[in-house]
């Protein structure tokens, strides 16, 4: 179209709504795929222009709100890392998004959703109140496993978990002394855990049931201020390997304190939860 000074005024670009949203101080890209039904390699190509801290919104990830694919299910979850990779699961983000499928109208109680790491199910009570996220029991346990790279000074034991994503937990004495990027950058490499990697959490035991943590992430590739998988592993490992008979932990992260529990023994866990805060820090809009 061109106006009556001669001038073709230029195209509208397309605008796209987003929601920005913490659990824990793990912080999030939240879109309502169901409506703009974005391909998982576009998505994948907004979580990289997106989540840079200094030229995007700024993220550990992005969310997206998709349509289930099961009949049992009421949405699909789908998760990137800020480097554009698939995330099969990120716990605090699995959070963020039961709370934005309630508000976008979703009124199940609880929220089932599939996702990339099977089906899960999520409490989302008042606005105020935590985010509880049901997980399936964890796999592939190995006990006292050995990095070829170097662990932190005062590392006492390391053991591997899947908890929705591949996990290891690392022991130290002090963990608010651990420098995490130089050591989880190299040990989320290792031979030993395979071409998956895994995201490294540097956890102190502070008393039964109590426990001080510190992951670094792979995908984010650097230090986040709360990881939710993470936490569930270094509970369940701490569980396993210390001989808590505590059913419900108390994680202390950066960005905040998450909550593990479950019903029976920690080598077949039933009823298995992640709980914490899961909050709207704002909304907005960018062009693509």
């Amino acid at each position: 179209m061109t106006t009556q000074t001669g001038i073709t005024p230029p195209a509208r670009r397309f605008v796209l709504e987003f929601t920005k949203m913490s659990g824990a101080g793990n912080d999030f890209i939240v879109l309502d795929n169901r409506f703009y039904r974005f391909l998982g390699e576009e998505l994948s190509s907004f979580a990289v222009r997106f989540c840079a801290r200094r030229t995007g919104i700024g993220a550990d990830g992005l969310l997206a709100l998709n349509p289930a694919t099961s009949n049992e299910a009421v949405y699909r979850m789908a998760y990137y890392n800020a480097d554009g990779s698939l995330g099969t699961m990120c716990g605090n983000g699995a959070r963020c998004l039961a709370r934005f499928a309630r508000q976008a109208g979703l009124t199940n109680e609880p929220l089932i959703f599939d996702s990339d790491a099977g089906i899960y199910s999520a409490s989302v009570p008042g606005v105020e109140q935590s985010v509880r996220l049901f997980v399936p029991p964890p796999k592939g346990f190995r006990r006292d496993i050995k990095f070829s790279s170097a662990v932190p000074p005062g590392s006492t034991d390391a053991h591997y978990l899947w908890t929705g994503t591949e996990h290891a937990v690392v022991y130290v004495d002090d963990v608010e002394n651990v420098n995490v990027v130089g050591f989880g950058s190299a040990l989320r490499r290792d031979t030993l855990l395979g071409t998956n990697g895994a995201n490294i959490n540097f956890v102190q035991v502070i008393d039964d049931g109590v426990l001080r943590v510190r992951t670094f992430e792979k995908g984010v590739e650097a230090e986040t201020l709360a990881c939710g998988t993470g936490s569930i592993a270094s509970s369940l490992v701490t569980a396993l390997t210390r001989e808590q008979s505590v059913n419900r932990y108390t994680v202390q992260m950066a960005g905040g304190t998450l909550y593990v529990g479950f019903e029976g023994s920690a080598d077949q866990p039933e009823s298995l939860y992640l709980e914490g805060p899961a909050e709207v820090v704002y909304r907005g809009s960018v062009e693509l």
